[in-house]
C-alpha cells in the first residue's frame, strides 16, 4: 500500500542532528564526484559520436582527467578585471554553486533504510512544497549569472548574462506549467509524495491480452514529459541553447571575465544543474527511486539499497540526452530560440493543463451535462488556437539582390561598442602621459 504524503513527510523529523549533517556531506561530496563524472561522460560519449578517442591519458579510460582538469583550473592565476565590482565579482559564482547544491536537497535517493542503527530515508529533507523550492533555485541562480555579467565591466559579459536572464525567465515558465499537470494527477507538491504516487502500475489492455506497465508520469503526462525535458535544456544553458555563452559573438558570454576557481565554480554550477533537472525529471515523470519494471516482477527490488541502482540509472540516461543534444544539433538562432519558448511551449502547455483539467472535471461529475460542457469547452478551445494561431508570412523577394547575409540583419561593419560605465571611471582616474612627461 502506498503511503500518503504526510505520512512521509513524517519520517524527517525522527532523524538526529549527525544524521542530517552525515546526509548534507553525502549530498555535497556526490555532486562534486558527479560533477566529474558527467564531464568525462559528456567528453567520451562526444568523442564517440565523432570517431576519435576522448580523453584516454590519466587514470584507467581517462577516468581522472576531469579531476585534473579541475586541479589545474584551481593552480591557475586569479585575475580580477581593474574595472570590476569586485565584491559582487566574487561573491556570483558562489550563488550559481550554493542555489544548484540546494536544490538537490529535496531529491528522494531510496526508501527508509538502516544507517548506523538508524532507519531514515534516503533523501536529505522534504517539504510539502518540495518541488517550488527546485523553481526558487533555479529563479535564484540566475542572479549569479547577471551579477557576474554586470560586475566584470565588460559588454560582452553583460550581453551573455542579460541573455541568460531572459532566457531563464521564457523557459521558467514552460517548466513550471508542465510541472502543474504533475500536481493536478499527484494531488501533492512534495517530491516523496510524488514518487509515492507512481508506485501503482497501470494495466493495460490490447483485446484479450493484459499486462502492467509502471504507472510513470512520462507516459500518462507524456506532452508535459516532453515540454518539461526541452525547458530544463533551456534552464541550464546548455546546447542548443547555449546563448548565454555564445563564443561566435560574445566571446566566453557572462564568465569571459572569470578564471582560476570562480571560473570553476561557475562550471560546477552549470554541470550540477545538469545532475538536479535530471534527479527532478526522474523524480516527477520516471517514478524515481523505483524500478522500472512492475513491482510483482521482483518483490524485493524497491527495498533496502537496490533503489539507488534505478535512480541513478535513470539520471544517466537523461544526462546522455543532454550530451546527445550536444553532439548533434547547431546553436539556435536568438530569434527562433525566444520563438519556441513563448509561441510553442507556453501556449501547447496551457491548452494541455485546460484539457487534463476538464478531464479530470468531468471525471469526477457526476453529471452527464457537466461532462459535456467540460469537454466540449476545451474542444472549443483547441479549435480557437488552431484557427488564431499565428502563421509565417509570406516570403516575398527583396527589392536589392541578396549580398550574400542570407537576408538577416546584421551589425554594420564600423560598429564601435561603447564603453562601460566602469571603463570610464578608470579612465577619468588615470593621469595624461603628457603631464606625466611634463612632470619629468
Amino acid at each position: 500500500m502506498a503511503e500518503g504524503p504526510d505520512d512521509t513527510l513524517a519520517m524527517f523529523g525522527n532523524d538526529p542532528w549527525w544524521m542530517i549533517l552525515i546526509k548534507a556531506v553525502v549530498v555535497f561530496a556526490g555532486l562534486v564526484v558527479l560533477t566529474l563524472l558527467t564531464i568525462w561522460f559528456e567528453r567520451k560519449a562526444v568523442a564517440w559520436m565523432q570517431v576519435r578517442p576522448g580523453p584516454n591519458r590519466h587514470g584507467p579510460f581517462g577516468l581522472l582527467q576531469s579531476l585534473a582538469d579541475g586541479l589545474k583550473l584551481a593552480f591557475k592565476e586569479d585575475l580580477v578585471p581593474a574595472g570590476a565590482d569586485k565584491i559582487v565579482f566574487i561573491l556570483a559564482p558562489v550563488i550559481s554553486t550554493v542555489c544548484a547544491i540546494t536544490a538537490f536537497s529535496i531529491i528522494p535517493l531510496g526508501p527508509e533504510v538502516s544507517i548506523f542503527g538508524v532507519v531514515t530515508p534516503l533523501q536529505l529533507t522534504d517539504l510539502p512544497v518540495g518541488v517550488l523550492l527546485v523553481l526558487a533555485c533555479s529563479a535564484l541562480g540566475v542572479y549569479g549569472i547577471v551579477l557576474g555579467g554586470w560586475a566584470s565591466g565588460s559588454t560582452y559579459s553583460l550581453l551573455g548574462s542579460l541573455r541568460a536572464a531572459a532566457q531563464v525567465i521564457s523557459y521558467e515558465i514552460a517548466m513550471g506549467l508542465s510541472i502543474v499537470a504533475v500536481f493536478l494527477t499527484s494531488g501533492t507538491l512534495s517530491t516523496s509524495g510524488i514518487v509515492a504516487a507512481q508506485q501503482e502500475g497501470q494495466t493495460m489492455t490490447f483485446g484479450s491480452v493484459s499486462f502492467e506497465i509502471p504507472g510513470w508520469y512520462a507516459l500518462l503526462l507524456l506532452p508535459s514529459f516532453i515540454i518539461f525535458c526541452i525547458s530544463v535544456v533551456g534552464e541550464t544553458n546548455r546546447a542548443p541553447f547555449d546563448l548565454p555563452e555564445a563564443e561566435s559573438e560574445l566571446v566566453g558570454g557572462f564568465h569571459t571575465e572569470y578564471s582560476s576557481l570562480k571560473f570553476a565554480l561557475f562550471f560546477l554550477a552549470e554541470y550540477i544543474n545538469m545532475v538536479t533537472v535530471s534527479a527532478m525529471a526522474t523524480t516527477l515523470f520516471l517514478g524515481g527511486w523505483q524500478a522500472p519494471f512492475p513491482a510483482s516482477w521482483w518483490p524485493g527490488a524497491n527495498e533496502g539499497w537496490f533503489p539507488l541502482i534505478w535512480f541513478f540509472g535513470k539520471v544517466i540516461v537523461l544526462l546522455f540526452g543532454f550530451v546527445w543534444l550536444r553532439g548533434t544539433l547547431p546553436r539556435f538562432r536568438y530569434d527562433q530560440f525566444m520563438r519556441l519558448g513563448w509561441k510553442v511551449l507556453v501556449p501547447v502547455n496551457l491548452v494541455w493543463i485546460v484539457a487534463l483539467a476538464g478531464f479530470y472535471a468531468g471525471r469526477e461529475s457526476e453529471s452527464l451535462a457537466t461532462r459535456v460542457s467540460v469537454i466540449g469547452g476545451v474542444g472549443l478551445l483547441v479549435l480557437l488556437a488552431l484557427m488564431f494561431w499565428p502563421t509565417r508570412t509570406e516570403y516575398k523577394p527583396p527589392s536589392e539582390p541578396d549580398k550574400g547575409l542570407g537576408g538577416f540583419p546584421v551589425p554594420p561593419l564600423d560598429l564601435e561598442i561603447p564603453p562601460s560605465p566602469s571603463t570610464k571611471q578608470l579612465e577619468a582616474k588615470r593621469e595624461p602621459v603628457s603631464a606625466k612627461e611634463g612632470g619629468q
